[in-house]
């Protein structure tokens, strides 16, 4: 009987802080700390044996099914883009130096584009997978590190944002806390807090798709080059994620979706384009209904994911304009820590 191996991970939310896990802006910046969770929303990953010299990858996002010799995982081929959309894919593959001999079924779990770290979970989860498959023990902090580089390398764009790897790899309600050469995780995880998170906040898919590493870079050139305006923001998100995390830490839940509102509204005054115009018309017409509403975008912005907060009562009223701007609300639930 051949071999198989199924592995799944969570793609994350961003609660607050993102942007402020690009190293050494994490540690420049004072107490960073980046808030997410972990959704039932999973990247999904199949590997299995095959009679093939090579590897088949069979891709549900892209509808693909493409087949490497092994002889195809030269040092030019890894960096010239020969395996186009699948590079990050192949990378994690050599990783391993496995070339040949199996079959991979992959699932990303979000939209394309969709600031959710997709692409990311699947890095961690796909190694995971190859990690089981092999008999291979793995430190799950070791794992983040290498996707991480690799992914880093794939977008060719600046360093490459930590906080996507650990939701997949830790679930729950994560706060992760910059430190000279590592990051703390704190599992924040409470069932109070998955039913106040599930209840005050609305993931939405704006069906325009985006690209967080150019934004990241766009974003890492401006800090490095001392605009004002860049560390100021950025400063202020820090705070309120800061804040977030002791409101969380001292079950002090009330304030929690408006501290994500602000720190909504810190990013789109500070990121040209952060908001399209289809997600900027959406945001005004749930500000003319009532103020408390918010808006908070997943990942870089520009297209792909974002938080409405609200109250549980505004559910209905959410709902009625999310689908009058033609955009798509994407259920999801908070996992429990792994």
């Amino acid at each position: 009987m051949s071999r198989r191996v199924e592995t799944h991970g969570s793609v994350r939310v961003d609660l607050l802080g993102g942007t402020l896990d690009l190293n050494p802006i994490n540690v420049i910046l004072p107490n960073v700390v980046t808030l997410n969770l972990a959704t039932s929303l999973k990247a999904k990953v199949t590997v299995s044996e095959l009679d093939f010299d090579g590897v088949e990858i069979i891709s549900h996002d892209y509808l693909s099914k493409e087949r490497f010799h092994a002889k195809d995982f030269s040092d030019e081929n890894l960096q010239n883009g020969f395996f186009k959309n699948l590079s990050f894919i192949a990378q994690i593959l050599n990783l391993f130096g496995i070339h040949r001999g199996i079959s991979i079924e992959l699932e990303s779990g979000s939209p394309a584009g969709a600031g959710l770290g997709g692409s990311s979970a699947m890095g961690v989860t796909f190694f995971s997978a190859l990690a089981k498959f092999k008999n291979v023990s793995i430190d799950r902090i070791e794992v983040i590190e290498k996707v991480n580089s690799l992914e880093a390398r794939i977008l060719d764009c600046g360093p490459a944002g930590y906080q996507d790897y650990y939701p997949a790899m830790f679930g729950g309600v994560l706060g992760l806390l910059a430190r000279p050469g590592e990051v703390i995780v704190e599992q924040l995880f409470s069932e109070e807090l998955k039913m106040y998170l599930e209840s005050h906040l609305t993931l939405v898919y704006s069906g325009e798709t985006r690209n967080s590493g150019i934004n990241n870079w766009e974003v890492y050139k401006a800090f490095f080059n001392k605009d004002l305006a860049v560390r100021a923001g950025l400063n202020e998100i820090a705070k309120l994620s800061s804040q977030a995390l002791k409101d969380i830490q001292t079950n002090q839940f009330g304030g929690i979706s408006r501290l994500i509102a602000l720190e909504g509204e810190e990013r789109r005054k500070l990121f040209p384009g952060i908001l399209t115009a289809n997600m900027n018309n959406l945001r005004e017409a749930l500000l003319a209904e009532n103020p408390h509403f918010g808006m908070k975008v997943c990942g870089a912005g520009g297209g792909g994911c974002f938080l409405l907060t609200h109250q549980p009562k505004d559910i209905e009223t959410v709902t009625t304009l999310i689908n009058k701007f033609n955009m798509k609300k994407l259920e999801f639930s908070i996992e429990k820590p792994l």
